[in-house]
Order: structure tokens, then C-alpha cells, then sequence
């Protein structure tokens, strides 16, 4: 039988289930993670996943693979965690890219992906590549504007885009080619915001979903990379949570925070339409990551 990662060559490969992982309860980074079924379903809590951090990134590498990356302890961090196609979080390793944190992560031609933005002491315009093995490749600067606290997805089967994010007022994006370019500023419909969330969803599309302060407002992104205008009333309105793809063709915006931690989840059809709020989805957390794996 053909894989479902062979039939998908050159484009990003379908993902069946995804993990959420690591965070911050107000006190302190958390080392955990949840895992996502087919169905959208979250499991309970597996502790001890690594470095406890908050603020990184994450995204799919190798066909059906994740990685996470980057973030806060006490500092900004320089290191990655792989997400195998089991599911099973590895140890620490050290990345050549620059400490930071509040970064966003995509991937791009079909089995590879790019850390991009977030920041040190200043916002920054950096991104690193990540290979089809997940390893994490050295800065390139990007001609976008620096920017901090934004989302990126997957769109148009290969590519992926990031948008929002501070400083206050940004409302544009930054396309990724299929090979790892990201463009210059393209100036969007919808919404300033940031410490938002974003995944794929129907196979080649994305949505970028809530955000500070405190708003319950989903945009569309089309298959050419077009984000179109503001959806409203789509669940609690919170910031800081995190999204990724399940099923093959939907996907789940989980946790954050609007007041106090929360722990709900709002699934995401293969047509783009955001359902009401499960609760009791593993811990309360903020400022976590989420990525897709599995074939």
C-alpha cells in the first residue's frame, strides 16, 4: 500500500493527530503535554517532556513529524524537542538559531519547516530552517518587520504564512515560498492582534484564530495565502493558546488565557467553521505550542 506521505510528495502531508505541550500557569514554565486523537480529542497530562519553558514554537518536519522550539525558562532558550510519529517527545537538544521566545513556527514544501520572528531583548526578524530530519539550521534574516507574539500555518498544500503579532497595529503577513523564503510585508483584512494561534485545515487551507486582548475573532486563509475578514463570536474569547491540525483535514485551537488559565478546546471543520467550547482538556495553561504528527 502506498503511504499517505508518498501520495503527498511535494505537497505538506496530511497529519492524523497532534500534541500541545509545555506552558506557563502564571507561576512558573511547565513540562508537559497532551495529545490530540483523530477525532479532536485531548488526553489528560504526560509529564516531564523536556526543558520546563513557555513562549516557543512549533511545527511538522519529515512527512509525520513535529518539532518544538525556542522559548523561555529563566532566559530566552536555543534548543529543540522532536516529536516522533508516535507521538513521544525527545530529550533537549541544542539548536545553532538565536535564544528567543513569542516566536511562530510553520513548515513548508512538503516535509520541512521554519522558525521565524520573536524575541531577544528586541523584537527580531530572524527565521531558521528546519531540514526533513528536524534538525534546525542557522539565522537568516528575513525582510519582514520585526515582530513578536504572532502565528503561522500551512496554506496552499506546501507553503505556510505568518501574520500578526506586536508591535500593536500590525496587520500584515509574511508568505513562505515552498522552498523556505519568506516575503516581504503583505498588508491584511482583519483584526490587530497578537498572541493569537494558527493551523491548517482542509488540506490547503489555514485559519488564524483569537488573541489579545481577550477576542474571540477567527480569519480565514485562503489556498493562495489571502487572509480574508474578521469571523466573530467563535467560542470564549482568550489569548495566549496555541492550534494544530488533527483528523487530515481539521484542526483544534486549545487553552489560554482571559483572566485566569483555561483548559478548553474549539475544534476546527474541513470547512473552516469553529465549534462551541469542550472543557476539561488536560491543565490550565498559557503561552504553550502545538504541532501535528502522525500519517
Amino acid at each position: 500500500m502506498i503511504s499517505r506521505y508518498a501520495m503527498m510528495i511535494g505537497k505538506t502531508p496530511v497529519s492524523n493527530l497532534g500534541v500541545f505541550a509545555y506552558g506557563f500557569n502564571g507561576s512558573v514554565g511547565l513540562s508537559m503535554s497532551n495529545r490530540v486523537s483523530s477525532t479532536g480529542s485531548i488526553g489528560s497530562d504526560i509529564s516531564g517532556v523536556g526543558t520546563a519553558r513557555y513562549g516557543l514554537a512549533a511545527c511538522e518536519y519529515g512527512g509525520d513529524k513535529g518539532i518544538f522550539g525556542f522559548g523561555r525558562t529563566s532566559s530566552n532558550i536555543n534548543f529543540s524537542n522532536l516529536v516522533s510519529n508516535t507521538g513521544v517527545i525527545s530529550a533537549d537538544s541544542s539548536t545553532s538559531g538565536t535564544a528567543r521566545q513569542y516566536l511562530a513556527s510553520c513548515s513548508y514544501g512538503g516535509n520541512k519547516g521554519v522558525f521565524g520572528f520573536g524575541f531577544t531583548t528586541v523584537r527580531v526578524s530572524l527565521t531558521n530552517l528546519v531540514s526533513n530530519t528536524g534538525t534546525v539550521a542557522s539565522d537568516v534574516v528575513s525582510s519582514g518587520t520585526a515582530k513578536s507574539q504572532l502565528a503561522a500555518c500551512e496554506y496552499g498544500g506546501d507553503k505556510g504564512i505568518f501574520a500578526y503579532g506586536l508591535p500593536t497595529g500590525t496587520s500584515f503577513s509574511n508568505l513562505v515560498s515552498n522552498t523556505g523564503i519568506v516575503s516581504s510585508n503583505t498588508t491584511i483584512t482583519g483584526t490587530s492582534r497578537y498572541d493569537i494561534a494558527a493551523c491548517r485545515y482542509g488540506g490547503d487551507k489555514g485559519i488564524f484564530g483569537y488573541g489579545r486582548t481577550s477576542t474571540n475573532i477567527c480569519n480565514r486563509v485562503s489556498n493562495t495565502g489571502s487572509i480574508g475578514s474578521d469571523i466573530s463570536g467563535v467560542g470564549t474569547a482568550r489569548y495566549g493558546l496555541a492550534a494544530c491540525e488533527y483528523g487530515g483535514d481539521k484542526g483544534i485551537f486549545a487553552y489560554g488565557f482571559n483572566g485566569s488559565g483555561l483548559s478548553m478546546s474549539n475544534r476546527v471543520s474541513n470547512t473552516g467553521i469553529v465549534s462551541s467550547d469542550t472543557t476539561g482538556v488536560g491543565s490550565a495553561r498559557w503561552y504553550l505550542s502545538a504541532c501535528s504528527y502522525g500519517s
